[in-house]
Formats: structure tokens, C-alpha cells, sequence
């Protein structure tokens, strides 16, 4: 059924008669988990839009439209459903693998580009002019870029109303919302509830589940709406953004998830003081890293408990600006490929016998991405012709001399990842005929340091650009940059 559904997509919503809509019909009769988020189910009869396992009865087919984003059923008049709550599903793994102008274009937006730099900016670091891209994402996924912004503060909005005490007004700032009217409004387009009456809903179906709280000031007002002025939300309305803001949520995984696999995966090539791993407890992992983020230097803690349902993340976050939020999830959905379809890859995997075995042994294994497409890079050109625990101890030490010391309440951390004009101006060049320092920052061969040194600087420049919107060959090499080297644009991929 998931081949029949992937390979008919052809436009940004299916209705009765169009290709797929009767495999996309079976999916949500059999309310069919792995579907969800992948599409929506939009119902002309109720003016509602679900998840394709929404409990509710199946609705006659010559009422359902499929539409491919939320932000395209939001733009044709449908709200989210109240009983299974389509935005709090996984994304689409489809935008963490396609390389065309679309899916570059979802990850930039999940990463939080059109919030910070608009249409224009996502334009630019794709290569193509705004209204370019507006027809495209259109005629694609039946939404454009604003549109499909608009649709992401919304899902990281309920998440927070759900799952923090966060006061109203400092949730609004942390979805990217401009004002407290715009997100007051959205509020009650996409979800047809006050941000308070979405709240205590919320709660109410989540008591008892895990569902994360904040480490931070509840108070009684976080129960309430915010006011109905349209003043600008900004980092000064917010009491205490001077400090460490620290958020705890719960991370969607669609099961099987492969945590041990991942986690040893990145215990394998941790960089001490910038990342930490616990897999002390084979029923409950910690991976911590610090970050760098638009707003400021930041911190995150993923925890990974094994229960009767599989394996529950939850992520646990120090920021500097609170409207870093979103952005810091989808970077750690993309480093744990929280987005993957495991059933497809399972299948896919288990068809090759010699393969079958080990899935049945671990399922639901996934391919760990990264928290930063300038620091893979790094890793990616140390990480050449040396062992895995070499790289490390390389990256450990570049890390120890040249990274900023960052404070963290997370054990084990300790350092941020230096920033590519340190790694510039602090990686000595190396002298022809001249005997290495032997307590030299990267011990590394002469021509191997050059090049990192030269890439980090073209990095800092801007001559040279990566991002997780690039294509599978250039790595989000920005239109305009002059190339560097093939071999290392692949293995510095976006993911």
C-alpha cells in the first residue's frame, strides 16, 4: 500500500477518481499509523481535517479530499481535528529524502528560515526567485511558503501549550508568531479553540501519558489566552530571556525506533565536551550535545526510555532566545531521523535475505543526521583515511582549544563547537619542508590541515555554503558558491 501512495504524487491534493486516492482511501479505513503525517484527510462534510488513524468512522469517500500538507487543508477552509489531533504526528519523511526544490525548500522552512529571513531568504539560499518559489511550493503542495510556516508555528505552538506552562505570550514567541493577535487568530483557524480552551483540552487527553513539563515559571497565567492586542511579540516582552530559557518535550517517533542503534551510533563519534552519551541503562539512553543556534549558544539533552509501545524520546532544552525553538527541534528530529518511515525501510531492507535476519534482529533502524551542516563538514574532512576514535580525538581537541566553554546543568558538557572563523584563524597553516609541531591544535597530514582550514574559512566567508535545504550533489551549496570538492560535498550531505 505505501509504494501505491508514494508513487502516484502528482499534485497537492487527491480527491475521488485521481490516482492513489483509492490506496490513500484503504489507509485510513484501516486507520493505518504509519500514514500519518505523510498526508491528511480532509472531510467536506464536517469542515475538519485528520491523521489517516483518526478513530472517528470512516468517512463516505465521495467527501474526502487528501491533501499532502496541513498548511494546504488550513488554506482550503478545513480545521484540525479536535479528537486526533493531526498536528501532533512525525513530519513527512519524504522532505528529509527528496532532493527536489520542494523538499530542500520544507526543510528550510522546518529549520526555521522563513520566520527569520522571509520569503526572500528562503528564495536566495535555494537559488531561485520568490515568485518562483511561491508557484512552485503551490502547485506542489497546494501552499505556499508563508503558508507552510504559518502551519509550522501552529504544530509548535499546541506542543508547547500542551506540554509546558509556558504563560501564553511567551508560547507565541517561541512558535515565531509577529504578534499575540496573529497567533490568537491562528489558534482559532487552525484548531477552532482560544490558545487556553486548546490547553486545557490538551491536557486533559494527555494526563497521565508522560507528556513533558517545563523546568521553568508555570504560573496561573499560563492558563489563560493571550491578550488580544496586536502588540509585537519580542525577546523584551518576555520575563527572563536574559537567562537560560529550559523547555522539556516529547519527541513523535513512528515505532519501531532503533534507539540503541542510533545512540551507539553516536557514542561511537562523540567529541568530548560538546556532546555526551549514557547507554549505562539499555532501557533508558541520554545523548547531550550543546548548540549553536540563530538566537545563541544552547544545549540539549535527548532522553530514550524503552516501554511496552517501544521507545519514547523526550528532549529536554537550554536556550539563550526562546524563539529558538523550533528551530533547535527540527535539528534534533534530523539528527535522530525521527522522521524516517520504518516500515518502508524495514521492507525494503528485508527483501535482500542476507539483510532479512539482522531487521528482524533490530528494527526500525535509522541513519543519524546532523544538529549542524558546517560542522559535518568538519567532521566529514577529519573523519578521511583515519579510524572513527582517531576523528575524535581530533574533533575532542580542536573542540578543547579553539570552541567557546559553555556552561550547562547536562553532565558532560562543556564546549561549543568552535565556529568555522576560529577554526580558520586557529589552525596554524602548514609550513612546507618545516617539522610539524608535535603540540600542534590538528595533528593531522599538511595537505589534509590545509584543506580544512581553507574549507572552514570559505565556510566563514560565506563563499561556500551549506545547508539542510542543498541537493544530494552540492550539500546546500548556495547558488553562486564557487564548488570546492565533489567528494566532499557528499559526504557532508544535508542530512
Amino acid at each position: 500500500m505505501g509504494e501505491e501512495i508514494v508513487a502516484e504524487e502528482s499534485g497537492a491534493v487527491c480527491r475521488p477518481g485521481d490516482p492513489g486516492f483509492a490506496a490513500r482511501y484503504r489507509a485510513i479505513d484501516a486507520r493505518d499509523t504509519r500514514f500519518d503525517g505523510q498526508f491528511y484527510t480532509a472531510v467536506s462534510s464536517t469542515g475538519i481535517y485528520c491523521r489517516p488513524s483518526c478513530p472517528a468512522r470512516t468517512p463516505a469517500a465521495k467527501n474526502v479530499s487528501f491533501y499532502r500538507s496541513s498548511a494546504a487543508a488550513q488554506i482550503a477552509g478545513f480545521r484540525a481535528c479536535k479528537r486526533c489531533v493531526p498536528e501532533a504526528v512525525p513530519g513527512t519523511p519524504e522532505w528529509d529524502l527528496r532532493g527536489d526544490v520542494a523538499g530542500r525548500a520544507m526543510r528550510l522552512i522546518a529549520d526555521g528560515v522563513v520566520d527569520r529571513d522571509g520569503v526572500d531568504g528562503l528564495a536566495a539560499a535555494l537559488g531561485f526567485t520568490p515568485r518562483h518559489l511561491v508557484r512552485i511550493l503551490t502547485e506542489q503542495l497546494g501552499a505556499g511558503p508563508r503558508a507552510l510556516a504559518r502551519a509550522r508555528r501552529a504544530q509548535t505552538a499546541r506542543a508547547l501549550l500542551v506540554g509546558t506552562d509556558l504563560p501564553s505570550a511567551q508560547v507565541a514567541f517561541a512558535a515565531g508568531f509577529g504578534s499575540i493577535r496573529q497567533f490568537n487568530n491562528t489558534m482559532l483557524e487552525v484548531f477552532d479553540q482560544t490558545p487556553g480552551s486548546l490547553r486545557g483540552r490538551g491536557r486533559t487527553a494527555v494526563r497521565g501519558t508522560g507528556v513533558g513539563q517545563p523546568d521553568t515559571r508555570g504560573s496561573s497565567a499560563a492558563w489563560q489566552d493571550a491578550s488580544e492586542s496586536d502588540a509585537r511579540v519580542a525577546p523584551a516582552d518576555i520575563p527572563g530571556t536574559g537567562d537560560a530559557v529550559r523547555i522539556t518535550l516529547d519527541l513523535p517517533v513512528r515505532a519501531p525506533y532503533d534507539a540503541p542503534g542510533v545512540f551507539a551510533f553516536l557514542a561511537a563519534r562523540v567529541i568530548e565536551g560538546v556532546e555526551a552519551v549514557d547507554l549505562g541503562n539499555p532501557d533508558r539512553l541520554r545523548y547531550a550535545r550543546t548548540l549553536r543556534l540563530p538566537g545563541g549558544p544552547a544545549a540539549a539533552q535527548i532522553h530514550a526510555e524503552r516501554g511496552i509501545r517501544g521507545w519514547a524520546l523526550r528532549a529536554e532544552l537550554e536556550l539563550s532566545d526562546l524563539a529558538d525553538l523550533g528551530t533547535a527541534l527540527s535539528r534534533l528530529r534530523r539528527l535522530l531521523d525521527l522522521d524516517a518511515d520504518p516500515q518502508a525501510v524495514d521492507a525494503a531492507l528485508s527483501a535482500n535475505r542476507n539483510l532479512a535476519a539482522l531487521v528482524a534482529e533490530a528494527p526500525g533502524i535509522r541513519v543519524p543526521g546532523a544538529v549542524d551542516a558546517q560542522e559535518l563538514v568538519i567532521r566529514a574532512l577529519i573523519g578521511q583515511q583515519i579510524s572513527v576514535a582517531a576523528a575524535g580525538t581530533h574533533l575532542g581537541r580542536i573542540a578543547a582549544q579553539l570552541g567557546e566553554s559553555y556552561s550547562s546543568r547536562f553532565a558532560g558538557l562543556s564546549r561549543l563547537f568552535p565556529t568555522m572563523r576560529a577554526l580558520a584563524e586557529g589552525i596554524p597553516e602548514p609550513v612546507p619542508g618545516a617539522t610539524p609541531d608535535p603540540g600542534r591544535v590538528l595533528r593531522l597530514p599538511a595537505r589534509q590541515v590545509a584543506t580544512v582550514r581553507d574549507t572552514a574559512a570559505a565556510l566563514a566567508e560565506g563563499t561556500l555554503g551549506v545547508h539542510a535545504g542543498g541537493t544530494a550533489g552540492g550539500a546546500g551549496c548556495s547558488a553562486g558558491n564557487r564548488p570546492v570538492d565533489g567528494k566532499l560535498y557528499r559526504d557532508a550531505g544535508a542530512r
